[in-house]
């Protein structure tokens, strides 16, 4: 018998598979227990349009990720850190802070555990910077730490 996994089965296949298990493992496991559906027409036509939708969101979000990408590509962002005396940084410039500049400058939100940096930014420069948008979609940037102006 056909039947459409609602939950993941183990030894049978993950949720939304379609798989052919003997009918009384169907009858009186699967079927009664809710872990899965007849393949029946309609469920069959669920089953091929939720495949579609999902496709094309991921289709969607890769587009706006690599539109993202060319707008971030190459481009330097500038973070103003306080100092200390002989020119040191207090603490050090974090991933969190460089998401919330792309947010502020390029209206584009990253999580901040997708900001990849080379080292750690505890002194004023420029540095390398890597922001992964989406699976296999990332964008090189540069950091450049300048000291705030006295006043």
């Amino acid at each position: 018998m056909k039947v459409i996994l609602l939950q993941d089965v183990k030894g049978s296949g993950k949720k939304g598979e379609l798989v052919n298990v003997s009918d009384g493992y169907a009858r009186n496991f699967l079927l009664p227990r809710k872990l899965a559906r007849e393949a029946d027409s309609q469920a069959l036509n669920e089953l091929k349009n939720a495949e579609e939708s999902k496709k094309y969101k991921i289709e969607t979000e890769t587009a706006a990720a690599k539109a993202n990408a060319d707008r971030l590509n190459d481009q330097v962002i500038q973070i103003v850190g306080k100092a200390g005396k002989g020119g040191k940084l207090f603490g050090s410039v974090t991933s969190k802070e460089i998401a919330a500049e792309l947010k502020k400058k390029y209206n584009i939100s990253v999580d901040k555990r997708k900001v990849v940096l080379d080292t750690d930014i505890k002194a004023f420069g420029t540095y390398n910077c890597e922001v992964k948008l989406y699976t296999g979609v990332s964008a090189k940037v540069k950091i450049m730490v300048v000291e705030e102006e006295q006043k």
